[in-house]
């Protein structure tokens, strides 16, 4: 056993306690070291490890287990790190929610996104760990595919919108349309140079909506949906030629739902309609959309 600063004890009995193992294991869940679906190592392996007696593993395994991030503790083979909709957690903004669930979506070999959104705001914060992961050699998925649908830039958007109708929807329009393009080039040049510095196939694709989304949705891998509604509400904003007040949306701030295949039928089956509409919306009404 190699002993590092983790296995320390701090209890002046020269040995972890449970307590001491369960929280080692969980900063390894945390940081990514010990990804969602990932078998942990035997009973065995841990108690050589920690150098403690296969009891306290067993005791530091069930208090994880009770803290939703262990699956199948009392079988035979070793438990698994839980998905997060196995976590039971309730559900949270975007800006916090979407980043561990997209980490954990970038484990796999071949990694599919599909997104339904206004803008790419949300997604491009929340690539950041994954993609950091990648770099650290942490992660190392074989080849990425993303789906994009945007609204087109020809319609007109039920939000965001002017308050006053008649004076400001040109400038609101063209205000989004800037986040728009903007947003979908740093997102497509962030995973595309995926190519160059790590060898991984990657696949950025966008088409126009013709309509605007009155929710966001995200498809990871084809096993789990997370959809949020976009809540609209008046704001102001201070731009050169003065205020302008605008119906618009806080897309951090929607709280998001995440349905899981493998968490029951109903939750299988939403994740199954979802991903059958975002695919016919893809195949029919959409049209190709330039970022310009």
């Amino acid at each position: 056993m190699v002993v590092t600063q983790e296995h320390v004890a701090v209890n002046g009995s020269g040995r972890l306690t449970p307590q001491q193992i369960a929280d080692t294991l969980r900063e390894r869940i945390r940081t990514g070291v010990l990804r969602a679906g990932e078998r942990l190592p035997t009973q065995a392996e841990l108690a050589e490890e920690f150098g403690v007696e296969r009891g306290a593993v067993r005791q530091a395994l069930r208090r994880l287990q009770q803290d939703g991030l262990l699956s199948h503790v009392s079988k035979g083979s070793p438990p698994r790190v839980a998905g997060p909709a196995a976590r039971h957690e309730e559900p949270q903004p975007t800006m916090v929610a979407l980043a561990p669930r997209l980490t954990a979506a970038f484990a796999a070999p071949h990694v599919r996104i599909d997104a339904v959104c206004l803008t790419a705001q949300s997604l491009i914060p929340a690539l950041g760990e994954p993609l950091r992961l990648i770099h650290d050699g942490r992660l190392r998925p074989e080849r990425i595919d993303v789906r994009i649908l945007l609204p087109s830039r020809d319609i007109n958007l039920a939000f965001p919108v002017s308050v006053d109708a008649a004076g400001g929807d040109d400038t609101v329009h063209q205000r989004w349309l800037a986040m728009r393009n903007a947003q979908g080039q740093v997102l497509q040049y962030n995973l595309r140079a995926l190519r160059g510095t790590h060898d991984i196939d990657v696949a950025v694709t966008f088409r126009a909506l013709p309509f605007t989304p009155p929710v966001k949705l995200y498809l990871l891998n084809g096993s789990e949906a997370l959809f949020a509604y976009y809540m609209v509400t008046r704001r102001e904003e201070l731009t050169e030629a003065g205020t302008l007040e605008m119906y618009d949306t806080l897309g951090f701030e929607s709280l998001l739902f995440s349905f899981q295949s493998g968490a029951g039928q109903r939750e299988a089956a939403f994740v199954d309609q979802s991903q059958k509409w975002f695919d016919a919306l893809w195949e029919t009404i959409t049209t190709d959309l330039t970022l310009s």
